[in-house]
């Protein structure tokens, strides 16, 4: 939309040298972008302002109980977790996020230039290299057994 906008303007500039473009001014190609703003910020606002309004404000003991499954809770909310919990969830993460590189470099893998491409083969070998000695440090040093 940005782009045919701008491609009239400059199409009308050329051939209309004498008489003013009547497209309009530079911004309304812009006008979908903020629209899609003003969506992306409405979405989430709007359901949470109407459920405010719309949900009756009655409140009791049984309603402020927690609620877990329709199974009344025999411990506190705050309870422990084992460490190994958290350190597999942060080997997920580490090793999750360090796949997203795998987009790009496929992208550019599949350019014309085989050099370049040539170079990032090499180097996504050593960065899978590298998540494979990670994943296997961390299953010889047992972060990743539950019992």
């Amino acid at each position: 939309m940005l782009f045919q906008a701008t491609t009239e303007l400059a199409a009308a500039a050329t051939v209309n040298t004498s008489t003013t473009a009547n497209v309009g001014a530079p911004i309304t190609a812009y006008w979908p972008v903020m629209i899609f703003f003003v969506v992306a910020v409405a979405f989430p606002i709007l359901p949470v302002v109407l459920g405010r309004f719309l949900r009756p404000a009655k409140w009791g003991k049984a309603k402020m109980r927690p609620y877990e499954c329709g199974i009344d809770p025999k411990t506190d909310a705050h309870s422990r977790f084992t460490v190994r919990y958290y350190i597999v969830a942060m080997l997920f993460l580490i090793f999750d996020v360090e796949t997203i590189f795998l987009l790009p470099w496929a992208i550019i893998f599949m350019g014309e230039d085989f050099s370049f491409t040539k170079f990032a083969l090499i180097e996504m070998f050593v960065f899978i290299g590298i998540l494979i000695v990670g994943y296997y440090y961390a299953w010889r040093k047992g972060a990743l057994e539950w019992a």
